[in-house]
């Protein structure tokens, strides 16, 4: 049994894919030189629309992956999706950084930066235009990424908001 119990959290684990973003290294001057720590930013999503984003601190590398990993398992949201792109236009902002994702028609793929990529990748979305807009620091990006996301809403959802069916509203 307990081997069963095992098999289904290895499977559970495997069913999220996790990609590393960045990873800041941080120098701490001390008496006897420099210390140095690590940060990552890691992105997790199941490519069903299932995202979520961590930060992890560490002296070492591997650990700030494992940390931010975990964190990012602790933050997943799902995604409204159209098909395998998004549902609408929407501009993510945060911080300094904007982020503009639009939808794209099939077999288009992901035209988007490296961080922008990654978030787009595991959540499953396989066809979209996006634009870093003005600053291009990971950290801001990836929260303005998932700030888009978050606000997209599928036609099902705003008709049912409105009390209407979705014929009605199109």
């Amino acid at each position: 049994m307990a081997v069963g119990q095992q098999m289904g959290r290895q499977q559970e684990e495997s069913e999220f894919e996790d990609k590393v973003i960045h990873i800041n290294r941080c120098a701490k001057v001390v008496k006897g030189g420099r210390r140095f720590s690590f940060a990552a930013i890691v992105v997790v999503g199941d490519k069903k629309g299932q995202v979520g984003v961590g930060l992890g601190k560490a002296s070492e590398v591997p650990e700030a992956i494992k940390k931010a990993g975990k964190q990012a398992k602790k933050n997943l949201m799902k995604v409204p999706m159209d098909g395998n792109t998004i549902p609408h236009q929407v501009i993510g902002h945060f911080g300094a950084s904007q982020v503009l994702m639009k939808p794209a028609p099939e077999g288009t793929g992901i035209i988007a930066s490296s961080s922008v990529r990654a978030i787009l990748e595991v959540a499953g979305i396989q066809n979209i235009l996006t634009k870093s807009i003005r600053r291009d620091n990971p950290h801001n990006v990836v929260r303005a990424t998932l700030e888009g996301l978050r606000g997209l809403r599928n036609i099902a959802d705003i008709a049912k908001g409105r009390g209407k069916t979705v014929g009605e509203i199109l």
